[in-house]
């Protein structure tokens, strides 16, 4: 069923790393030994029925002898037909037996499929999950397909230092041969950036499609961003709309069951040189401080920590301890949920009021009674919580206990939404989708789709990622990132340039990185990323990953200051204005972008100050010159051909040493 090179090379490193483990010729002398019993049990039902038939067939002589021709030619046709029958009969009694044997192996491998998940789920240390990935590979080697899955995605994201891509490209082609969307989606994220593979859009949107096909959420969502962006296809927003609703549908389901985790986005861009201070992820000595106050009495921390472990948010396992909706470590418990919340809300707590209308509108514990859900969800709204507004909101347009009211649905979903509830976005946009109370839009609906969307559990990559990227797995962190950059996930696009841009990772050729690397930035700026827009107005400035083009960089500087007010982007556009570069000359201009620059952002005003400076000396100078009619003189002062091209910095170089000069003798 696979080839195995890549398969043999993964199950070696994982079973000789396990310690005590058995080593892979004590396995294969295992399964000779099971097949052996196999065989020995076939072999002696084969001899018994060899041993009939002989009886048979002496029985048969012996009668022959007394009959007549005639009588013989009926009995050998007879024979000749039984004899057929038992051919029959041994194939069948054979293929039985190798049917029994191969279903003994199949259970087998679902059964060490389902302890290396569950498994991995429960797993709380490094060492658990590498036993979980020990007992996944025993049973991709019984021909589990979705072991097969786990081991090449294993190879491909390099978990536990296993990254191997080209043995992973082998097994997703062994497994998308037997129809496996997991697999034809891989296929097609690496075709579309050339990591082990030949760079080919095409191929990659046909891996795509069929993986949709197939039932794979991530090749849909990777087609409706493509359609929604026009990327290597027409763009139509019609087409996105349909691969995002259907993510949006499994994701909205899972959020009914409480299973949605938000999961923390780092972006490298902003924390380069210090990524362990990221407020995203809580620093362990802040943690320790918390549950110290926790156990001290301190209730709100309480509530926070409870709810940080519970969904295994700011990088801390999930552990759960007390959940009112009930789970394996605190079975639901009506009585009790009724009593806190009860307690809760009269005190005014809006969790308190929102916990009683989820008791009465579900009728837990409590008949189910519409009228007082809806007075505690109005109480909690009021007090602004989401999860409140968002329950108003789903009675009003599904008509429960209340009579249908799109625009008051409406209204309390857009309240929710703006606190980031899920559930709210999800439905609004199923109203712009069908235009329900709203005037319909595609375009809408598709924006809050995809942010649903992005709630999925692949997002958990993110983390993984991070940490990858800190530990100096830079591969492996590229290669996470670059596949929910795929996906539209304009933090990863930015991420997976930057880590490209360091040209440290080795899956790529060093002349494909400035290439790709714009194209993210490219499309983390269509999505809003002032940063990014900066950044491809500097690899036309300077020429990286394609031809040197002043104007258009001056152009995405523009776009940057305008439309996102970057101080980066207003320093540079002054600049270029004082020089000429690309556009116009202009140096009141380039003044007054200076000066944007240093209001926008504190960080601007030493550069400025600097910039400045250099640019008033310069203009002293021609005035003074040009005063004096020195122009010949000036003309021989060509400082570009004298200095250099970097003769700017030149000058702010000496203008600093003249200030350092000027303070020191001041000092004395």
């Amino acid at each position: 069923m696979l080839t195995a090179a890549a398969y043999i090379l993964c199950l070696h490193c994982l079973l000789t790393a396990s310690g005590g483990e058995d080593t892979e010729a004590e396995r294969h002398n295992k399964k000779q030994k099971e097949m052996n019993v196999t065989t020995q049990v076939s072999v002696s039902k084969v001899k018994q029925f060899l041993s009939n038939l002989l009886e048979q067939g002496k029985s048969s002589k012996i009668t022959n002898k007394r009959e007549n021709p005639l009588e013989k030619k009926k009995n050998q046709h007879k024979l000749k037909i039984k004899g057929i029958q038992n051919k029959d009969l041994l194939k069948r009694n054979q293929n039985y037996f190798k049917k029994q044997a191969k279903k003994s192996i199949t259970d087998k491998g679902d059964e060490l499929f389902k302890m290396g998940n569950k498994m991995l789920q429960e797993s709380k240390s490094q060492k658990q999950k590498t036993e979980a990935y020990i007992l996944f590979a025993r049973a991709a080697d019984m021909g589990n397909l979705k072991a097969m899955e786990k081991m090449a995605d294993a190879l491909l994201f390099g978990s536990f230092g296993m990254q191997n891509i080209t043995a992973a490209i082998q097994l997703y082609e062994s497994l998308a041969k037997e129809g496996s969307y997991k697999a034809q989606n891989a296929l097609g994220f690496l075709s579309s950036y050339g990591i082990g593979m030949e760079y080919d859009q095409a191929k990659a949107l046909i891996y795509y499609t069929f993986g949709s096909a197939g039932g794979s959420m991530m090749s849909q969502m990777i087609l409706g961003y493509r359609y929604l962006s026009g990327i290597n296809v027409l763009q139509n927003c019609e087409v996105a709309l349909n691969h995002y609703k259907k993510v949006a549908d499994y994701i909205a389901d899972k959020l009914e069951k409480s299973e949605g985790i938000p999961v923390e986005k780092v972006r490298l861009t902003e924390r380069p040189e210090n990524l362990s201070s990221n407020s995203e992820i809580l620093d362990w000595d802040i943690y320790q401080y918390y549950k110290y106050l926790a156990e001290r009495g301190d209730v709100q921390i309480q509530v926070s920590l409870g709810q940080l472990h519970l969904i295994g948010r700011k990088g801390l396992d999930q552990d759960y301890y007390m959940y009112l909706e009930g789970n394996t470590a605190a079975p639901q418990n009506n009585a009790t949920a009724f009593k806190y919340f009860s307690m809760a809300a009269s005190k005014g707590n809006a969790i308190g009021l929102h916990g009683l209308g989820l008791l009465y509108f579900h009728g837990k514990g409590v008949p189910v009674n519409y009228g007082e859900a809806l007075k505690y969800f109005q109480k909690a709204a009021e007090k602004g919580w989401p999860n409140a507004q968002f329950q108003l909101g789903f009675m009003y347009y599904s008509g429960f206990g209340v009579w249908k009211d799109y625009k008051l649905a409406f209204k309390y979903f857009y309240l929710a939404s703006q606190s980031g509830q899920p559930l709210a976005i999800y439905y609004l946009a199923e109203m712009y989708a069908t235009g329900t109370g709203v005037l319909r839009s595609c375009r809408t609906a598709v924006e809050l789709y995809k942010g649903v969307c992005e709630l999925g559990h692949w997002a958990e990559k993110f983390l993984t990622a991070y940490f990858a990227y800190k530990d100096g797995d830079v591969d492996s962190s590229l290669i996470q990132y670059a596949l929910l950059a795929e996906m539209g996930y304009e933090v990863a696009q930015s991420n997976s340039a930057f880590i490209l841009e360091s040209k440290k990772a080795k899956i790529l050729g060093k002349e494909k990185m400035y290439p790709m690397a714009l194209l993210l930035w490219n499309r983390a700026a269509i999505q809003g990323n002032a940063f990014a827009r900066v950044k491809i107005g500097d690899y036309h400035y300077y020429g990286y990953g394609t031809k040197k083009d002043y104007e258009t960089a001056a152009t995405h500087y523009s776009i940057a200051a305008d439309k996102h007010h970057s101080a980066q982007a207003m320093f540079n556009l002054a600049y270029m204005y004082e020089h000429g570069l690309g556009i116009a000359k202009d140096i009141h201009l380039a003044r007054r972008l200076y000066d944007m620059a240093a209001q926008t952002s504190p960080d601007a005003h030493i550069p400025v100050f600097f910039a400045l400076m250099k640019l008033e000396t310069m203009h002293l100078l021609r005035d003074i010159l040009f005063f004096n009619q020195f122009t010949m003189r000036w003309k021989w002062l060509k400082l570009d051909n004298t200095v250099g091209p970097y003769w700017d910095l030149f000058v702010i170089g000496l203008i600093v040493a003249m200030l350092i000069f000027l303070l020191r003798n001041r000092h004395r």
